[in-house]
């Protein structure tokens, strides 16, 4: 088929059109993980603090555990943080931390001012758990189960009415189980 001079530039406009709303409607936020209902894969992560144990995928067994993926640049972490340390002051599940991406140092720092609402921390400065994870940007969290298999994935802010809305019911089903 041949486009005629008047033609060639419309078409170009529609595709341009359709590619954008695509991109538009797709947000990474609602992209369900691939991981759901497959194991937390293998990692060791060194602590924020040399010699503090750091964080490994072994940790993350034996219960329903969540794991939350922050940074100390991210704006969607600060709008958490005060539900994050609410939940952790409860005691209503075991809150693990990932900091991604962070200068070295930033991600310590940022917690020492703010609180750590985490049981234990990894640093993965370089993005690699994030990768083998499906990270698209922080926040992320992950809900794990008593087999160390992921259950939820929740890309951005866990707020008080995110955690009342999806968590808790969620929760709720796995400690059933």
């Amino acid at each position: 088929m041949k486009l005629s001079m008047r033609t060639a530039p419309l078409f170009a406009f529609v595709l341009i059109v359709a590619a954008l709303g695509f991109a538009l409607l797709n947000d990474p936020r609602k992209m369900p993980s691939q991981l759901i209902d497959k194991p937390v894969p293998g990692f060791e992560l060194a602590g924020l603090v040399a010699g503090d144990g750091g964080l490994s995928s072994k940790d993350l067994t034996g219960g329903i555990k969540l794991v939350n993926i922050f940074a100390s640049w991210c704006a969607g972490c600060r709008v958490e943080h005060p539900t994050l340390l609410r939940i952790q002051r409860e005691g209503a599940i075991p809150l693990y931390g990932i900091n991604w991406k962070d200068k070295p140092g930033d991600g310590l720092k940022w917690l020492k001012a703010n609180r750590s609402p985490y049981l234990k921390v990894g640093d993965d400065m370089n993005g690699r758990l994030g990768i083998d994870l499906g990270v698209t940007g922080v926040p992320e969290t992950f809900v794990i189960d008593r087999t160390g298999r992921i259950r939820y994935r929740h890309a951005g802010a866990v707020t008080d009415d995110v955690w009342a809305e999806t968590f808790a019911p969620l929760l709720a089903a796995l400690a059933k189980e």
